[in-house]
């Protein structure tokens, strides 16, 4: 039998935003507020037009 020491590759793992509906990761921001400590962004995808809302906080 032969043994083998490699190892497994890491599933690697992409920060940032995918969109639900197609899995794209484009967005367009479309609307941008200053919201007492944070900022919200809303973003549409530029595959399928679907629209999500983000929050960013400021630090």
């Amino acid at each position: 039998m032969t043994e083998t020491n490699a190892m497994p590759t890491p599933q690697v793992r992409h920060p940032g935003l995918v969109c639900r509906a197609c899995g794209c990761r484009d967005f367009r921001t479309i609307y941008t507020r200053p919201r007492g400590d944070s900022i919200v962004r809303r973003k549409r995808c530029r595959n399928c037009d679907r629209a999500i809302s983000t929050r960013e906080k400021i630090a």
